[in-house]
């Protein structure tokens, strides 16, 4: 019997497998062809890893050479105009201040600090920064210089060596300057070279290198966590691997210094820089060991397929199981899951709440009844409308499938929020719904977070509005007052013709109101510039103490006018800064405004300027202070915002936009200061500023702006102006005609350029230039008055007046070769001190030269 049972199971096996021979010759079919395949594909990702890799290094080699251009770029430049010099024969001093002027450039192009710029002349070295080297030192012998010199005029970089001096590793980059044997040269600090790693930081533990062609690290981008002699070892090897030609098949790794398998991908400058990339192995094949898997898992599906019963009693298993898992998965979103017949009022319990025990079937009147023990008093009413059996068929009736919301329940002594639904499917029974409860506090506490931003967010919208629209109304009334003025004033003007006195009257208060409105507009102007992030300092060189002395200026006028005291002290150690004169006037001149306008007759304004600290840099402290009306503390808040004015009964109605506060608190913070303020109604205000500025230690030359204000005459003069707007061309002409000056017309800059061009030498003693012209605008003209191949070209004085009062306005015209800036509406005597100084200082420079031998 045993006998015949163990043929009959070898038998059944010989029969099984017969049967699966096709089955298991096409299983090996598969395997032969997965082992194939993923062969392949492991030599085209290996070849994909390296043609990326190749990619990158030569896109990172392109951004060196990118950089490298730059720096020819800017050398280039330099030892053209040093070459022309040299051969026009002139001066040291003259080519010394030119070059001072060349490596400030050079720091505002690159940076500061990114290269150090110097030029080699006669032997010697004239360096941005103080050289510190001995005086003896033979420049001509290094390596940079005589590389230069046999480039025969091209740009050349040395490989990374140690500086003599500073003993920082540095690349020299020179060029001779012309046939001489000046040297023009930077030294480019490798630590300042910079790529953009996006894309090799995408895949991590790869690692980038920028080397010389000794092998000497310039940059590197890596993960390794070795010291930096055993980095710079590894590569040397690599390299003499890589000229070696061991490297350039796609399937040969190296092994760095943790022991980790690398492919290599490189590109060679061509000044003999060269590019490399590593990429590890792991990160290349990682989703080849994924798909490696993958095919594993296939093969055996496959293999179990074969399985028959087994595999389809297994199927049915797995499916069972991940329907049980599904549903597990799905109830645990809920804490209480319920049947409900609505036809006969009865429930099922699926999964119930841990903390209060419920019956597995019942009446379903019952349950609601409990859940009024936890749900909330205000929402149980409308629990039970919602949640009965009768809500439930309307729900059903109209085909409903998801109904729902949210209320508080009580979790033991807390209320937290839950989410109860209705969920009806045709899968159910035709009288049967799902209830459902699922905690949703943390997202509901969201919601309610959101909603009253939204609401915080609506209100201070609403807010701005009623600001924004109180300050147009303001602005409109404060606006129509001075134009009105202007307006009738003229009016009255032609009326008294016959009566100078009355004219002279008329025509003051016509200025006043003219100046009242311009007020307006500049804070307007300057608040919308704030807003959109258009401001920008132009810092230079200024005495602090002129600077604001300048600015009391017109206030001590005013002062005396209105009858009141202006007093003004200094205490400073340093006053020679770097800041921006227009900014800090604009501060000063805003907060003395407002003392001046909110002061009575016979009050006091006082400006105490102290300096706080010294060094490097400085805080000085500015403190504005008057016995006028002051403010009210409900107001304090709200000083600095835009559009708010504090309404309160005086006297009189002050005029202004409500922006000057927000305008100086927007400057103070942009020159990284502080701004106070102490007020009390009747009592008076004071303003504290603190503002940091860098303390220069030379004197710098005064501009035109600072010049002093003494008597000058125009008589005799000849001015060449132009302007396209006939009034104020008339303006001008008849404003310089009558103080003795000869005026040459021109209604655009091609006129101008032309006239200029076309006159005698010296003809001119001052160019007034119109910013925008049609044909050609004022700093084109500029440009190209410079240009002229004649003594006076780059002496004469040239200077803008424009309507366009803004610092990078100001900055277009210094770049175009312009001496001052002057504002329309054009103040004479300011006009008046800026030509005294730019003429003196052009008669000088002339008078200078022909005592020249």
């Amino acid at each position: 019997m045993s006998t015949q049972v163990r043929g009959q199971r070898r038998s059944r096996l010989r029969r099984i497998l017969r049967g699966m021979r096709l089955n298991f010759i096409t299983l090996g079919l598969l395997i032969v062809l997965t082992v194939l395949g993923l062969s392949l594909i492991r030599t085209s990702l290996l070849k994909n890893a390296q043609e990326t890799g190749t990619a990158l290094t030569q896109i990172y080699a392109a951004e060196g050479e990118s950089n490298l251009t730059i720096y020819e770029t800017l050398l280039s430049f330099g030892t053209s105009s040093i070459s022309d010099r040299l051969t026009n024969g002139t001066p040291r001093e003259e080519l010394v201040s030119w070059l001072d002027l060349y490596f400030q450039r050079v720091e505002s192009v690159l940076g500061k600090g990114i290269v150090d710029p110097y030029m080699v002349l006669n032997g010697k070295i004239l360096a941005a920064n103080p050289w510190d080297g001995d005086e003896s030192y033979d420049v001509s012998s290094t390596e940079w210089y005589q590389k230069a010199i046999q480039a025969g005029g091209e740009v050349i970089f040395t490989n990374v060596y140690t500086d003599a001096i500073s003993q920082r590793p540095v690349i020299t980059a020179a060029q001779q300057c012309g046939d001489s044997d000046a040297v023009l040269a930077f030294d480019i600090f490798p630590e300042n070279f910079q790529f953009q790693f996006d894309s090799l930081e995408r895949r991590s533990g790869n690692s980038f290198f920028l080397c010389d062609s000794t092998g000497t690290i310039i940059y590197q981008q890596t993960a390794i966590e070795q010291s930096p002699e055993a980095i710079q070892q590894y590569l040397i090897d690599l390299i003499q691997k890589i000229d070696a030609g061991e490297l350039d098949d796609y399937a040969t790794p190296i092994s760095d210094m943790e022991g980790n398998l690398r492919a290599v991908s490189y590109t060679r400058m061509d000044n003999g820089w060269i590019s490399i990339i590593t990429v590890p192995y792991g990160s290349i094949l990682a989703s080849f060991n994924w798909l490696i898997l993958f095919f594993i898992a296939i093969i055996s599906i496959f293999f179990l397929a074969l399985l028959g019963m087994t595999w389809r009693d297994m199927k049915i298993n797995t499916r069972m199981e991940r329907a049980n898992e599904t549903v597990q998965a799905l109830g645990n979103s809920y804490y209480a899951l319920y049947r409900v017949n609505f036809q006969q009022n009865t429930y099922e319990l699926i999964k119930g709440p841990k903390q209060t025990p419920i019956p597995s079937t019942g009446n379903y009147s019952d349950l609601l009844r409990l859940a009024g023990n936890v749900i909330e008093a205000n929402a149980y009413q409308e629990f039970l409308e919602n949640f009965s059996a009768e809500n439930i068929r309307r729900l059903v009736s109209r085909q409903t499938r998801d109904f729902g919301g949210d209320f508080l329940r009580r979790f033991g002594e807390d209320y937290r929020w839950v989410n109860a639904r209705i969920l009806y499917d045709e899968s159910l029974s035709p009288e049967e719904v799902v209830l459902s409860f699922r905690e949703v506090d943390q997202e509901k506490q969201q919601q309610l977070k959101e909603r009253k931003l939204l609401e915080d967010s609506l209100e201070i919208t609403r807010q701005n509005e009623a600001s924004k629209q109180s300050f147009f109304s303001s602005m409109s009334h404060d606006m129509r007052t001075p134009l009105n003025a202007i307006i009738g004033l003229s009016q009255l003007a032609v009326q008294h013709t016959d009566s100078p006195s009355e004219i002279s009257k008329y025509l003051c208060r016509i200025n006043s109101a003219s100046r009242q409105l311009l007020e307006l507009i500049n804070d307007i102007l300057d608040m919308s510039r704030m807003e959109q992030g258009m401001v920008t300092l132009n810092n230079s060189p200024i005495d602090l103490q002129a600077c604001v002395e300048e600015c009391l200026e017109t206030f001590r006028y005013q002062a005396e006018q209105q009858g009141k005291q202006l007093t003004w002290d200094f205490s400073l150690e340093n006053t020679h800064l770097l800041a921006d004169p227009f900014r800090l006037q604009q501060i000063l001149n805003n907060l003395l405004s407002n003392a001046f306008k909110f002061t009575k007759k016979d009050g006091r304004i006082a400006l105490h300027v102290t300096q706080l600290d010294s060094g490097e840099y400085a805080k000085y402290k500015f403190v504005i202070s008057d016995n006028g009306i002051g403010m009210s503390p409900e107001f304090l808040p709200h000083l600095f915002d835009p559009y708010y004015r504090e309404m309160r009964f005086t006297d009189r109605q002050a005029v202004g936009t409500g922006l000057g506060m927000s305008i100086v608190k927007s400057l103070v913070t942009q020159m990284n200061g502080e701004i106070s303020v102490e007020s009390r109604p009747d009592e008076g205000t004071t303003f504290t500023v603190i503002l940091p500025f860098p303390v220069i230690e030379t004197d710098s030359e005064p501009d035109a702006a600072s010049a002093p204000a003494e008597s000058f005459s125009l008589e005799g003069l000849h001015i060449l102006l132009a302007e396209d707007n006939e009034v104020n061309m008339e303006i001008s002409t008849e404003l310089l005609t009558m103080h003795g000056v000869q005026v040459t017309q021109a209604w655009d800059g091609q006129e101008a350029l032309d006239l200029f061009s076309q006159s005698a030498p010296f003809a001119f003693d001052a160019v007034l230039l119109d910013m925008q012209m049609p044909r050609m605008d004022g700093c084109e003209a500029a440009r190209r008055i410079r240009a002229l191949s004649r003594p006076d070209a780059r002496r004469v004085p040239i200077i803008a007046v424009t309507a366009n009062a803004f610092s990078e306005d100001i900055a277009a015209t210094a770049a175009a070769g312009m001496n001052a800036h002057i504002s329309k509406p054009i103040d004479f005597n300011g006009l008046c001190q800026t030509l005294e100084y730019w003429t003196h200082r052009a008669r000088n420079q002339q008078q200078e030269d022909s005592a020249k031998p």
